[in-house]
C-alpha cells in the first residue's frame, strides 16, 4: 500500500486530494493544526475513527513552523509521496500579515524540504505553487513566463517554488511544482471572492441579506474546478522525471462576469445587489491571469472538464443547499473521538 502525507489536508485542495488518493488505495496521512474548535469539516465524508482497526486516513497535529516536528513525522510515516498544500493562502490578508505569510508559505516549504532531506526518506515531493507568482506578467502565462509577484503571498510562493527546484537540483529530490491557476469549489473558504459571491447569492435569494460588497470587479482570472486539479497534482508525481507544470483552463473571466453568472442562475440582477467597497482593494493589483496548460496536456494528458459557467452554477447550487440545511436544522456538527 502506497503512503502519502498531505500538509493542509483540511483545506479545499487537501480534502479533494485525500479522497482521490484513498480511492486509489493509498494510506493517507494528513497534518492539521491544533485548534480549540474542530477545523476538519471538509474531511467529514472520509473521516475514519482512529480507534477502529486499520484506518487508511490518519491525522497528525503539526505545523510548517515546527522543524523538529516535521522531521519526526517524515521519519515516522516514511511516505512515498509528500504533497505540500499548507500555506497562508489569502492574497489580501498577506498584505496585513506579511511576515507570517513569508514564514508559513515560504520558509515552511524549506522546513519541509529539509525535513525530507534530513530524514533520509526516499519520497516524491509536490509543491503547491500559484499563478499569483506571475502577478503583472502579461497573459497567457506558462512555465517560461518570468515571475512578477504583486503581494507578500506571491513573493512567498516564488521563494517556495525556487526552493523546490533547488532541492531537486542540489540533492536529487524528486520535487515538482504545480503552478495552479485559480481553482474553486463548494469547499472554497468563505472569505475568498468566489465563495463570498455564491454564499451571498444563496442568502439574498432566501431574503436573509440584500447587498454584497466587493472590491475590484475588473480583475480577470483563469478559474477551474478544484476537484479536477488535484488529479494533476497526483499525475506529476507519477512521471518518470520531476518537472514543473502550469495547470489551467486557458480561459479568463472577470469578477464581474462571475457575479453576473451567479446571480442570473437564481433569476436575480447582480447590479441591484453588488456594491463596491475600497477596503477590499489590494495595495497592488493583479489584473489578468490566464494560464497556458499545454505542457500538462501534452506530457500528462490532463485537461479540465468543468467549464466556467458550470463551475459557478455548481457552487451556487451547493451554497443554496447548504443554507437550506442550516435553516432547517439538518446540518449537525460532527464531534471527533
Amino acid at each position: 500500500m502506497r503512503r502519502a502525507l498531505i500538509t493542509g489536508i483540511a483545506g479545499q485542495d487537501g480534502s479533494y486530494l485525500a479522497e482521490l488518493l484513498l480511492g486509489k488505495g493509498y494510506e493517507v496521512h494528513g497534518i492539521v493544526r491544533r485548534s480549540s474548535t474542530i477545523n476538519t469539516g471538509r474531511l467529514d465524508g472520509i473521516y475514519q475513527d482512529p480507534h477502529e482497526p486499520g484506518p487508511r486516513l490518519i491525522l497528525h497535529y503539526g505545523d510548517l513552523t515546527d522543524s523538529v516536528g516535521l522531521v519526526n513525522l517524515i521519519r515516522e510515516i516514511a511516505p512515498d509521496e509528500v504533497y505540500n498544500l499548507a500555506a497562508q493562502s489569502h492574497v489580501k490578508v498577506s498584505f496585513e500579515v506579511p511576515e507570517y505569510t513569508g514564514g508559513s508559505t515560504g520558509l515552511g516549504t524549506v522546513r519541509l524540504l529539509e525535513a525530507i532531506r534530513a530524514s533520509g526518506v526516499d519520497t516524491r515531493f509536490y509543491q503547491a505553487s500559484s499563478s499569483e507568482m506571475f502577478g503583472s506578467a502579461p497573459p497567457p502565462q506558462n512555465e517560461h513566463t518570468p515571475f512578477w509577484p504583486r503581494s507578500p503571498y506571491g513573493c512567498a510562493k516564488v521563494y517556495a517554488y525556487h526552493s523546490a527546484v533547488n532541492y531537486r537540483e542540489a540533492y536529487g529530490l524528486f520535487a515538482c511544482n504545480g503552478i495552479l491557476f485559480n481553482h474553486e469549489s463548494p469547499r472554497r473558504g468563505e472569505t475568498f471572492v468566489t465563495r463570498k459571491i455564491t454564499r451571498a447569492v444563496a442568502r439574498i435569494e432566501a431574503g436573509l441579506q440584500d447587498l454584497l460588497y466587493l472590491g475590484n470587479l475588473d480583475a480577470r482570472r483563469d478559474w477551474g474546478y478544484a476537484a479536477e486539479y488535484v488529479e494533476a497534482m497526483w499525475l506529476m508525481l507519477q512521471q518518470q522525471e520531476p518537472d514543473d507544470f502550469v495547470i489551467a483552463t486557458g480561459e479568463s473571466h472577470s469578477v464581474r462576469e462571475f457575479c453576473q453568472v451567479a446571480f442570473e442562475h437564481v433569476g436575480l440582477d447582480w447590479e441591484r445587489h453588488v456594491r463596491l467597497d475600497p477596503r477590499y482593494y489590494r495595495p497592488a493589483e493583479v489584473d489578468h491571469l490566464r494560464g497556458d496548460g499545454s505542457k500538462a496536456y501534452e506530457r500528462m494528458g490532463w485537461r479540465p472538464a468543468t467549464g466556467f459557467h458550470d463551475l459557478v452554477r455548481l457552487m451556487v447550487d451547493a451554497d443554496t443547499e447548504l443554507l437550506a440545511d442550516e435553516l432547517s436544522g439538518r446540518l449537525v456538527r460532527i464531534d471527533r473521538p
